[in-house]
């Protein structure tokens, strides 16, 4: 069971491409009073034993602190590294000794008698404000576009282009794609600066020329050009990015 909540966090950070985290084995310190409230010296060592087994299994680099568990059991920590070198613990799998104890927890074992099982707590996400703060920080805002807030910019050249945007952006909503319109009466510039400002990884800018094609003029938020196209064929390709989650 630990093995499958270690894959199941592997999965989970390689799909937000977080990367810039460390691994840590929290064990106890047998001389520290604390740690003989809960579980026996033999429950400590062969749970501290099987996390160890499972981060190498797991080929991850990882450190270990003695002294740092919790009273009721060895952990994992994942903790996730800021641009100042700070670690914070963001995700957990935690052994507890407490709780079968305290609710008298058993099970049959294959020799037909009653023992006593482990609890593992699965925190893959701690503190979603912490977690996202770090997330945010990772990317500098700059989410790759299955993660952010807003896909698309749709930016009109003039007020005459309003009604075709607004009907791409239904068109893009249809899709369940994060759209929004930029219908204030500025010059294209500001709108275009506007967007990168706010790190929207597409803009679709839309003059009489894409109109009368019935096509978009696509840049990036990089501020790179990638000239006209037709709309089905821009959602194909921000589908199969989405899909795959891919990194700009």
């Amino acid at each position: 069971q630990v093995e499958e909540v270690m894959e199941m966090l592997k999965v989970f950070y390689k799909d937000l491409g977080f990367k810039n985290y460390k691994f840590m084995l929290a064990t106890s310190d047998p001389d520290v009073k604390k740690f003989q409230e809960c579980g026996t010296k033999k429950e400590w060592e062969w749970s501290e034993d099987v996390l160890r087994k499972t981060l190498k299994k797991s080929k991850v680099e990882f450190r270990e602190e003695k002294g740092e568990a919790a009273f009721y059991g060895p952990k994992i920590d994942v903790l996730a590294v800021n641009v100042f070198g700070k670690e914070d613990a963001i995700s957990t799998i935690q052994i507890d000794f407490n709780l079968p104890e305290k609710f008298k927890l058993s099970y049959i074992n294959s020799k037909g008698e009653k023992e006593r099982p482990f609890v593992i707590h699965r925190a893959l996400i701690g503190s979603f404000e912490r977690f996202f703060a770090f997330l945010i920080e990772y990317y500098g805002g700059a989410f790759p576009v299955w993660l952010a807030p807003v896909q698309v910019k749709i930016l009109p050249i003039t007020d005459r282009n309003l009604k075709y945007a607004k009907k791409v952006a239904d068109k893009l909503i249809s899709k369940n794609m994060r759209v929004e319109v930029d219908e204030r009466n500025e010059t294209l510039p500001a709108k275009i600066r506007h967007a990168q400002l706010e790190k929207v990884p597409y803009m679709l800018i839309l003059g009489d020329k894409e109109e009368k094609s019935k096509s978009i003029s696509i840049r990036k938020r990089s501020g790179k050009d990638h000239g006209q196209l037709k709309l089905d064929v821009f959602i194909k390709n921000i589908e199969n990015e989405i899909e795959n989650k891919a990194n700009d």
